[in-house]
């Protein structure tokens, strides 16, 4: 993290140090002309050109992803394990309406009152809703519905009146919900300080409407690689995994577009070996030769070799910083290239950690993305301090 004497004052302590010994500056008041005449020392001169400058590192610093409220850590241990993951939502997530048979017809209750996939049911009749029980037992009531959702991150409200199914006799809105999801993902780092780890260097997303879920709760389970369905053009492949529900080793406090963050029990990965790497900046990532490390057999990671093809210019808001390839004939003959499962997986090049695998290309599954390490750092430590 670059730290300055500008970067620790604030704007108007800046211009209050800068004040003080320019001077100079006077206004045309009889020609109306509001331009600044430079005093003989030509300090205003300078000023302008001083705040021309300070604006201009400002807005290239944003530019690049930096965040003055985060701290990142000059290193971090790459993991490439593979974990269970599994959330629950903060509130509940509709998947998709549907109509509702009564003995007047089929009607969509939820459809009618405007509600579409994606949105999240956090309160009805001003009690927050937390599980798909929550829902089920508000819907129950006979009466008009006060609900309020989340829709682009937006609040909205409408009021719904469930319907008797004729088919079960049960109220009903008219709507597929989820609250919870789970799956097998790749750990990208560990940091032994703060206990803080990054996973997928992406986020999760619904299945069926690719929203990012709205995380109330997470954990970290034990797994094992199983099997692989090796990934083909066209049809990418899969990590398949056992999971141990009994084993939590770690929490989740954020489910970022950056990636999946919380704390965890390193110990319970032992043997993995833990050995710190420094971390890259952006601006220290080549095209060239790299390696990740993966783990798509039993709990063995192993180092592969990898082909960073491209580097991206800079852009906060992508996961998709590189191009990679994948080189290493051992990797290729096990999974065909990256397949589902592999999100997280650590890139090293010349001694650091530089990011992580983020997807595949479907049509040429040896090939795929990569985020850099930075922004996830800065996801994992800005959301852990909001």
């Amino acid at each position: 993290m670059h730290n300055t004497l500008i970067r620790k004052r604030s704007w108007k302590d800046v211009f209050t140090i800068l004040k003080k010994w320019i001077s100079g500056i006077d206004i045309n008041s009889k020609t109306g002309d509001r331009s600044a005449h430079y005093s003989r020392n030509g300090k205003s001169f300078v000023m302008l050109t001083i705040i021309v400058v300070l604006v201009l590192l400002t807005t290239s610093a944003r530019a690049a992803g930096w965040q003055e409220s985060a701290q990142i850590p000059k290193e971090v241990i790459p993991l490439g394990r593979t974990a269970g993951i599994k959330m629950s939502s903060d509130g509940v997530l509709v998947v998709g309406i549907s109509k509702v048979a009564t003995e007047k017809g089929e009607k969509s209750p939820a459809g009618d009152a405007g509600m579409k996939p994606g949105d999240i049911i956090i309160e009805i009749n001003r009690k927050k809703i937390t599980s798909v029980e929550d829902l089920r037992d508000a819907v129950q009531s006979k009466n008009r519905l006060n609900l309020k959702y989340l829709r682009d991150g937006k609040v909205g409200s409408c009021q719904i009146q469930p319907l008797k199914s004729s088919d079960d006799g049960t109220m009903k809105l008219g709507a597929w919900v989820r609250d919870s999801m789970a799956g097998i993902g790749t750990l990208t780092f560990y940091d032994p300080k703060t206990r803080i780890f990054g996973a997928l260097g992406h986020g999760i997303n619904d299945v069926d409407t690719s929203s990012l879920m709205p995380l109330a709760s997470g954990a970290l389970i034990y797994s094992r690689v199983d099997s692989v369905r090796p990934g083909e053009a066209g049809s990418p492949g899969e990590l398949y995994g056992m999971f141990d529900a009994k084993k939590e080793f770690g929490t989740l406090f954020a489910n970022t577009e950056f990636g999946v963050f919380g704390e965890m029990d390193v110990t319970a990965l032992m043997p993995l070996e833990l050995e710190a790497f420094p971390v890259a900046a952006p601006g220290e990532v080549q095209a060239g030769k790299a390696t990740i490390l993966a783990n798509v057999d039993g709990e063995t990671v192993e180092s592969y070799d990898i082909k960073i093809k491209k580097i991206y210019p800079a852009d906060r808001s992508s996961i998709r910083d590189m191009t990679i390839e994948i080189t290493d004939s051992r990797l290729l003959a096990r999974t065909g290239g990256i397949v589902q499962g592999m999100s997280g997986s650590p890139i090293i090049q010349d001694g650091k950690i530089v990011g992580a695998v983020t997807h595949v290309l479907i049509n040429e599954p040896s090939q795929g993305y990569g985020i850099f390490i930075h922004k996830m750092l800065h996801a994992a430590y800005n959301s852990r301090n909001n």
